[in-house]
């Protein structure tokens, strides 16, 4: 078991989870198009359906919860993309998997810099 297996509340992207996530991540990745993100907005359903995500990434990308995305073999990378139709950043994905709001994540980022 490597470390970060060991780190409470944590889901290791090793090659399992690349291989459970691969059709979240390519469908996330596919949101480097706006085309894409469009066709998403416009149908969420037969977008993940053109992906044949499973019942737990449908889940996951209805509820918007990063935590059941990660869980459910997506990349923090490519799971941004998907953030970013809703126009959040890596400090909203970081809060949301802090359980702080993001002016707390950010302040914890600033004074982790000191």
């Amino acid at each position: 078991m490597n470390s970060a297996a060991k780190i409470p509340g944590t889901t290791p992207f090793d090659g399992e989870q690349a291989k459970i996530g691969y059709a979240l991540n390519k469908m996330c990745f596919s949101f480097n198009s706006a085309e894409n993100r469009s066709a998403f907005q416009e149908d969420e359903d037969a977008y993940m359906d053109k992906y044949a995500l499973n019942a737990q990434q449908t889940a996951a990308i209805r509820s918007r919860n990063v935590l059941q995305l990660i869980a459910a073999g997506g990349n923090a990378y490519y799971l941004a993309k998907f953030a970013g139709i809703f126009g959040l950043d890596m400090q909203d994905i970081g809060a949301q998997q802090t359980g702080l709001s993001k002016e707390e994540f950010k302040a914890r980022l600033v004074a982790a810099g000191k």
